[in-house]
């Protein structure tokens, strides 16, 4: 039997699904899932196989209206995200319906080079009944033609094995990309940023808003087997960095403690993670943070 390789883009608007669906389709967590939207920045690449299939997900930063040169750069890697895969799945919530947003992404995706097969999944089914269920998959089909249309929940696994097997019969013949056991196609020393970055969202979320990023600043492989990670929080203002700290430093060793863990569990073995906040006013205007979150730093409107 011939095997089969591709690359497979995840749109929508923000919060519609798309990071918990790749981390359900690749069996292990490679994106960050939080209830705050916009938290994907970067294209995140997730490896999955079915069968003689080696199925690549691209996970892409939500696509919204954007304002900031931030933003500029996460929608235009969306959108190259969707160009260059072999098909795309558009993610929409079944709650929400067609929302302004969803109307604008399907405008858009006409503009996509002609032939490339895109396919709705609509999410969250568990939370609307059938009738609308089927209003909204009729309605979303006469506004566009979908090659398939499948109805899921990332969250809890309703559907998923269906339009995993079916993307892996439509993405072309070849040989696999990556080496049977890799999982996801990201540097660790972003993988270790994000993990650190999703703790930090989902204890701040009220307090600080998107002005903060993470990296890491050195990675150090020790004789014993352990690592030495060290990170840098940049925030832009003094007071954020108070928030980041919290109380005397109780939210940054609850935020070192968590991402901690979940890297031991993710590359199971001893992590020595080492958190520093630094106050970094125009990092959103620094080329050096865009490269680092592999995204252009050029907006579009240079």
């Amino acid at each position: 039997m011939s095997t089969r390789a591709g690359f497979v883009a995840l749109i929508g608007e923000p919060n519609a699904g798309k990071s918990t669906l790749l981390n359900r389709m690749v069996g292990a967590k490679v994106s960050i899932v939080t209830h705050k939207v916009q938290t994907t920045r970067a294209r995140i690449r997730g490896v999955a196989i079915e069968g003689e299939s080696q199925i690549v997900f691209v996970d892409t930063p939500g696509i919204f209206r954007p304002k900031r040169r931030l933003d500029r750069a996460m929608v235009k890697s969306a959108w190259g995200g969707a160009a260059d895969a072999d098909l795309t799945v558009f993610l929409i919530e079944a709650h929400r319906g067609v929302t302004e947003g969803v109307d604008g992404i399907m405008e858009a995706l006409k503009d996509l080079p002609k032939g490339k097969a895109i396919v709705l999944a609509i999410n969250k089914i568990d939370k609307v009944h059938a009738e609308e269920l089927l209003a909204l998959t009729k309605a979303m089909n006469e506004a566009f033609n979908f090659v398939e249309t499948f109805l899921i929940s990332a969250e809890k696994g309703h559907g998923c094995e269906a339009l995993k097997t079916w993307i892996s019969g439509e993405i072309p013949e070849g040989p696999w990309l990556y080496p049977e056991d890799q999982i996801a196609d990201l540097p660790l020393r972003m993988l270790a940023a994000e993990t650190t970055r999703e703790k930090l969202t989902l204890r701040l979320h009220q307090e600080l808003p998107y002005q903060l990023t993470v990296e890491t600043e050195a990675w150090e492989e020790r004789k014993d087997g352990s690592c030495k990670i060290d990170q840098l929080i940049y925030v832009m203002r003094d007071g954020h960095k108070g928030i980041v700290l919290g109380k005397g430093g109780e939210a940054i060793k609850a935020v070192s403690t968590q991402a901690r863990a979940e890297l031991e569990v993710f590359l199971g073995r001893k992590v020595h993670l080492f958190l520093q906040v630094k106050v970094r006013p125009n990092w959103l205007e620094e080329k050096e943070r865009y490269m680092e979150m592999g995204l252009d730093f050029r907006d579009g409107n240079e």
